[in-house]
């Protein structure tokens, strides 16, 4: 019940159930409102006597007292029965009626339960009464008004009228609640739409509504770190390309005038970094582009001999390998471009010591570890290295670097599902590890 009291279309059937209810209740309150029990006693009196007035004499014909109570109830749509003085009866029109009590010397109600007291105030009521007046002949009259007669009249538009409010009034209050979220909702998305990449709305509820601001939510979340990712990476990558170029154009003008002869080399060094550079900054784009780990980069999954990817990027980069045959699923350029760029960082920042490569099965996955004995990261900078074009303390951009190696391999990670982090070594240095599923 806790689950479907959060489903939107359950609060609306409920809801329009309680406005039926309510529209019942004040059904049942109207006709007790319109209702005259005034009528009861004055009314029925005064039809008894116009109609005792119209009755044959004692001695006429039973027939001719009939004909008088069938014209009195099509006129009234009451229920009439003449008894004699003995209790008999004599005519009939309707339904039938209660004998007189003849034990009675006047008129009296019939029908009733006495509580007390005199009058129809003071007694209560189980079934419509009937009036028993009596004749000056020794006659017995009684007169049964039916329900329809004692309400007063009421025009049927009218009644509809107030149905229709009641159901109005009744669903108001949540059908506004709703529209008033899915307005708030449709006013967040205008501002995003408009450039306001901080537009959120509030989740309210547990219902269908709630979960998609929250998925709203999610993507203008999503939405403003790719901009300001892709705007960061935009200035970041302006200002790493400055340097090869002036590099390139100043080697040209050296050759025009012929002072250094081994400039080509330099230039075709610097041409290198600028194709790996915007290699890597094409990459970047095209995984931030990508939610992690999703479906349409694991669509291009497929098994692939981990421990062969690695083991010949190793032995490229003189690095130690020792590991075992591992197949998982995953993006055979995008690993080898992992492996790769952690093992360059590896050999740019650590040092003459040899690189050493693990590869593994953990507790939680395959595990790579790729360690050198540089001078380490400091604690601080162990998380931010990994964003693109930060260099840590002490790197400068002499050493090769651009600063998108590391943040290439974290997106690479998480979009194959994994995780990977800096860490200390033992002994001096750090080691990177990768955890990915399989």
């Amino acid at each position: 019940m806790t689950r479907w009291a959060h489903r939107l279309w359950w609060r609306i059937w409920l809801a329009t159930l309680g406005a039926i209810v309510v529209v019942a209740v004040i059904a049942v309150i109207a006709w007790r409102m319109l209702f005259d029990p005034t009528q009861v006693s004055s009314g029925t009196a005064t039809l008894a006597s116009a109609t005792a007035a119209e009755l044959p004499a004692v001695d006429a014909p039973s027939a001719q007292a009939q004909e008088a109570l069938e014209r009195a109830r099509e006129r009234s749509d009451a229920d009439f029965a003449l008894f004699d003085a003995s209790g008999r009866v004599v005519a009939r029109a309707g339904r039938p009626l209660p004998p007189p009590r003849l034990d009675e010397d006047d008129s009296h109600w019939v029908g009733w339960h006495v509580r007390g007291g005199e009058g129809a105030e003071a007694i209560e009521r189980q079934r419509m009464p009937a009036y028993a007046l009596k004749l000056t002949d020794g006659r017995w009259l009684v007169v049964r008004r039916s329900v329809r007669s004692l309400h007063r009249p009421v025009a049927p538009w009218t009644t509809l009228a107030l149905l229709a409010l009641a159901v109005a009034a009744g669903s108001y209050p949540i059908v506004r609640r709703l529209t008033r979220r899915l307005e708030r909702l449709q006013q967040s998305v205008e501002r995003l739409g408009g450039g306001d990449l901080t537009a959120r709305v509030a989740v309210e509820g547990h219902d269908e509504v709630a979960r998609l601001a929250m998925s709203f939510n999610d993507a203008a979340a999503r939405i403003e770190q790719l901009v300001q990712a892709h705007r960061g990476l935009l200035a970041n990558a302006s200002h790493e390309l400055r340097s090869p170029l002036a590099r390139v154009r100043m080697g040209i003008e050296l050759m025009r005038s012929g002072e250094r002869p081994d400039v080509a080399q330099e230039i075709a060094r610097d041409i290198a970094e600028l194709d790996g550079l915007i290699d890597e900054i094409l990459l970047m784009s095209r995984l931030d582009a990508l939610a992690p780990n999703s479906e349409a980069l694991r669509a291009r999954f497929e098994p692939l001999d981990l421990a062969a990817i690695v083991a010949e990027e190793s032995a490229r980069a003189g690095a130690t390998f020792d590991g075992q045959a591992i197949t998982l699923q995953g993006d055979s350029r995008l690993l080898r471009r992992l492996v790769r760029n952690l093992l360059d960082n590896a050999r740019r920042y650590g040092g003459a010591a040899p690189i050493e490569v693990v590869l593994a099965r953990g507790e939680r996955g395959v595990v790579l570890a790729v360690s050198d004995r540089g001078p380490g990261v400091p604690a601080a900078e162990r998380e931010r290295i990994f964003e693109p074009f930060y260099r840590a303390q002490g790197a400068s951009e002499t050493s090769g670097g651009v600063g998108l190696g590391l943040a290439l391999v974290r997106s690479i990670v998480q979009q194959h599902g994994g995780t990977v982090e800096c860490l200390p070594r033992d002994g001096g240095g750090s080691v990177f590890r990768v955890v990915l599923p399989g």
